[in-house]
């Protein structure tokens, strides 16, 4: 019912005062259903507050107050006029007319007290509020000031009037163009006070003094009495004074308009009364108003310039730091590196890489790996000294900025931030271990910020690629990084002019050696280098992901050959074809579509498959293990290679979708020798057993390690004893039977 109330009383009140002009002047009637109105209103504000409980009743109560002076106003003047028959100005009545805009102007004040400070607004009321009082003095109280037969009290009270009103226009535009919510309570209240500055400056203009103003104009204040009391009573009301939290308001076309026109006012006045021939010309009040104007306007743009250029280090701030980290960014550490070489010339930077950030990140989201590197960048931060500055490059990329540090000290230094990023951090529920790979650099030689970095970088790289944590930069390593370039360019040349080959290593079956699969491997015959190992050129490929491209002719290649050899040979074809596969490619988010499109294309059977993948690869799970799971779900079987050699090879048979355990050659080498050494070899294959998995022992290179293996239960071998890579493997029985 609170929620119809005001609607009841907008509408019940509406209609009453739409039909108040047609009620006759004068009379009694007329002047009762006026006082009720105005009764009616402050009964109302009161019964809002009560209802709404807002959380600042003061200003109600003080809007209540001014409609009830207003009310006894308006009592007064029909008891002065209609009983006792008083006329002329002043009456009593104008005490109570006069006296109710201070008290709105107060209600009005608190209201904007709870707002909060807006220099700016304030000083656009100001300026709105000085060319209205211009306008009223030229045209309502100048009149009366020079008139003739007007005693001091009516000129007191006659200039009273538009004083108050430009004290309530100026507080209306502040309150217009405050922080205040634009709820329908707001929107209410601010239009019976517009109401009422308008009806009133309406009787000022109108009849220069305080007569009977006519129904049109009662009208007016009982518009302005019926928007105050719905602004009461409506449930907005309850947090009417609360501010919206934002910005400072801008200057829309609608608010640069009325200042424009307000500043224009003395001038446009003084210019039409010179061209009017005005004998005595208003120049003081004038004059006076457009000193105000353009102090008023001075200290406005004085706030917008200085509000700009805040701004603008603010967003140059902004710009200069890193939005997830709040470290500084690529930017700002390499102006500060430019500064340390302006001021001493000895920096140091050390560039640090997360190692496997992307498994983090795609197996436990992005959210989880966005906390991680903002936990690093803390425990980075909690190892440096006094002036030195950790950055966020981008990525899982930081760097550290030493200045005036020698070699010596930089080093210990970064061997303590590798320590801190062995210590487990926490991520959300995560406690997750990382490791960094990281880069030293130092000034010698060049005063470029950009090379420094650049030197750092590539320390970082040898770093990641040698497996030592910790590399500083030397010049060599720009001769090895220039190789690399240089490579990864030709790689590009090599698969677009078809440079690469496979062989094909044969995987037997024990004890006769039948050839039971093959092991696709590949080759590149580089047209000016001769023969290159795939240890020289797959890491690089990993490095620029040109594995995956790599990577995909190889699996369509194998495929399309075995597919070829199924069916000139039949039976004599290799059971399947194993093909690996590398963590770059398990980690793009269509691998398995891939393989899906190499078996539609090439018409191999997917049980003829075998995607061979590293412990390493697949270790930290998330995307890596999707992925397989996603292939396996083909018919595609999947091998560990080198198993037993990773971080957790046991754990992995858990969570990876495994098929074959390729057990590595390392455990092979030694196994026909007495004592210790074929354990690992002897429960590695009833592990196998024991999960229904098929072992195949690797790097079988002598009789002996054959027949010992196929007395410890291996079934399947695989080495330079049965037979090398070749590219056309002849598929016969062979002669190297265990």
């Amino acid at each position: 019912m609170a929620r119809r109330l005001w609607l009841v009383w907008w509408l019940v009140s509406g209609v009453s005062v739409a039909a108040y002009p047609l009620l006759p002047r004068g009379d009694h009637l007329t002047n009762l259903a006026y006082g009720v109105a105005g009764l009616g209103t402050v009964l109302l504000v009161l019964l809002g507050v009560r209802r709404n409980r807002p959380d600042r009743p003061a200003l109600w109560y003080w809007l209540a107050g001014a409609l009830l002076v207003w009310f006894l106003g308006g009592v007064t003047y029909g008891v002065e006029t209609r009983l006792l028959h008083h006329t002329g100005f002043p009456l009593v009545a104008d005490a109570f007319f006069l006296g109710a805009h201070p008290v709105v102007a107060v209600g009005l004040w608190l209201l904007l007290r709870a707002q909060g400070r807006d220099r700016g607004g304030l000083i656009d009321a100001c300026i709105t509020g000085a060319g209205a009082g211009l306008l009223f003095w030229v045209f309502v109280m100048r009149p009366v000031v020079e008139a003739t037969g007007t005693s001091p009290v009516q000129r007191m009270f006659v200039l009273a009037y538009p004083a108050v009103n430009v004290l309530l226009m100026v507080l209306l535009a502040r309150l217009l163009v405050g922080r205040a919510a634009r709820t329908p309570s707001f929107r209410l209240l601010a239009a019976g006070v517009t109401l009422m500055v308008a009806t009133d400056a309406t009787t000022s203009v109108v009849s220069g003094s305080a007569p009977d103003p006519g129904a049109l104009l009662q009208v007016g204040w009982l518009l302005a009495g019926l928007c105050v009391g719905a602004a009461a009573v409506h449930p907005s009301a309850r947090h009417l004074a609360d501010p919206v939290e934002q910005l400072e308001a801008g200057l829309s076309k609608g608010r640069l308009t009325v200042l424009a026109v307000s500043s224009l006012v003395a001038p446009v006045l003084l210019l039409g009364q010179g061209l009017a021939g005005v004998d005595a010309l208003d120049w003081l009040p004038i004059g006076v108003v457009a000193v105000v104007l353009f102090v008023l306007v001075v200290v406005r743009m004085s706030d917008l310039v200085g509000k700009v250029q805040s701004q603008t280090e603010q967003l140059s701030e902004l710009a200069m730091r890193d939005d997830l980290t709040g470290l500084p960014n690529r930017r700002l550490l390499e102006e500060l590196i430019r500064d340390e070489l302006e001021l001493r010339g000895r920096p140091q930077v050390a560039f640090i890489d997360l190692d496997d950030f992307k498994r983090i990140n795609d197996g436990l989201g992005h959210a989880v790996g966005n906390q991680l590197l903002a936990a690093v960048g803390k425990r980075l931060g909690g190892v440096l000294r006094p002036g030195d500055v950790v950055a966020r490059l981008g990525g899982d990329e930081f760097a550290v900025l030493m200045p005036d540090t020698g070699q010596v000290a930089a080093d210990a230094l970064v061997a303590e931030l590798a320590a801190a990023l062995e210590e487990p951090v926490f991520a959300g529920e995560h406690h997750l271990l990382v490791q960094a790979s990281i880069g030293v650099a130092d000034a010698e030689g060049t005063r470029d910020p950009f090379e420094i970095l650049r030197r750092a970088d590539v320390a970082m790289y040898a770093a990641k690629e040698g497996g030592s944590r910790q590399e500083r930069f030397r010049p060599e390593l720009d001769e090895r990084a220039a190789e690399v370039a240089q490579l990864g360019a030709q790689l590009r040349e090599a698969l677009d002019q078809g440079q690469f080959q496979l062989v094909y290593q044969p995987i037997v079956a024990l004890p006769h050696g039948e050839i039971a699969g093959v092991e696709a491997l590949i080759r590149w015959h580089h047209p000016r280098l001769g023969f290159m190992s795939p240890a020289d050129f797959i890491p690089v490929a990993e490095r620029n992901g040109q594995i995956v491209e790599l990577g995909a002719w190889i699996l369509l290649e194998a495929c399309s050959q075995a597919a070829t050899w199924i069916a000139t040979l039949g039976t004599e074809a290799p059971g399947k074809v194993s093909v690996n596969v590398s963590a770059r490619q398990l980690a793009e988010p269509d691998f398995a579509e891939v393989v899906a499109a190499v078996l539609a294309a090439t018409g191999l059977p997917a049980d003829r498959l075998a995607i061979e993948v590293t412990e390493t690869a697949v270790f930290g799970g998330g995307r890596a293990i999707e992925a397989l799971d996603a292939v396996h779900a083909l018919g595609v079987r999947i091998a560990l290679d080198d198993f037993g050699t990773g971080h957790s090879s046991l754990g992995l048979l858990q969570t990876c979708p495994v098929d074959i355990l390729k057990v590595d050659k390392s455990f092979v080498d030694d196994i026909t020798m007495a004592g210790r050494h074929s354990v690992i070899a002897a429960a590695l294959i009833n592990v196998s057993d024991g999960l229904n998995l098929e072992a195949i022992a690797e790097g079988v290179e002598t009789a002996e390690q054959a027949r010992e293996l196929y007395r410890l239960g291996y079934r399947y071998a695989q080495g330079y004893h049965f037979g090398r890579p070749v590219a056309t493997p002849q598929f016969a029985l062979q002669s190297t039977a265990a």
